[in-house]
């Protein structure tokens, strides 16, 4: 297994999520993973929020071990996780913004983008932090589609397309962690994937 440090002052806030989060129902893995959103926001708040389809987490694990490639709608969440996809399993990252230089007619330019990383990585890892148009393109082509992602992390922010979107998405079959309402964002989406990585190091 491989040791990732852990920073003093992460330990200390780890510590007093655990004192304050008070009980809950999550797993060990599941609470690994809203404690870090928790970390990176400062919000309790998504301790009622976050949605685990189940066996989500087992099999995210498998395909990041397996160097599945991770489709990102904007930068700010490639920046989020490139440190420890680097230290760990070093999975390609494609931002799905920067495949489409100009967008398609009715479109936004990540949801353009992210009709191109479909056709090339259909079976990747997509994770949405701040485009709900593209995230409801993905959900619109996996209704007609046999391929299906490991892994969907749905946490778009906003006011606009925003609940609809993730609502799209839990009524699809593809395992999925999510966030209710109009909660998210880019920091939400990079804590998830982060939480994944570090839970696919140390698990068996």
């Amino acid at each position: 297994m491989m040791k990732l440090p852990i920073h003093p002052i992460m330990e200390e806030s780890f510590a007093v999520i655990d004192r304050e989060i008070g009980e809950h129902n999550f797993t060990a893995p599941e609470y690994a993973i809203v404690r870090r959103v928790i970390h990176a926001t400062a919000d309790f708040e998504f301790a009622q929020l976050m949605r685990f389809s189940p066996g989500v987490i087992e099999i995210a694990i498998a395909s990041l071990r397996k160097k599945t490639p991770i489709i990102v709608d904007v930068g700010m969440v490639r920046q989020g996780i490139a440190s420890l996809v680097a230290q760990t399993f070093d999975n390609p990252v494609i931002v799905a913004v920067e495949e489409a230089p100009v967008a398609f007619p009715g479109k936004t330019r990540t949801e353009t983008g992210l009709l191109e990383c479909w056709r090339r990585f259909p079976e990747g890892i997509f994770v949405f932090g701040n485009a709900p148009t593209a995230l409801l393109a993905l959900c619109d082509l996996l209704k007609t589609s046999d391929v299906k992602p490991p892994l969907v992390i749905g946490v778009p922010v906003g006011f606009i397309s925003v609940v609809e979107a993730k609502n799209v998405l839990a009524q699809t079959s593809v395992p999925q962690i999510r966030v209710d309402g109009r909660k998210g964002g880019s920091p939400v989406a990079a804590a998830i994937l982060n939480a994944l990585l570090v839970l696919s190091c140390y698990r068996s």
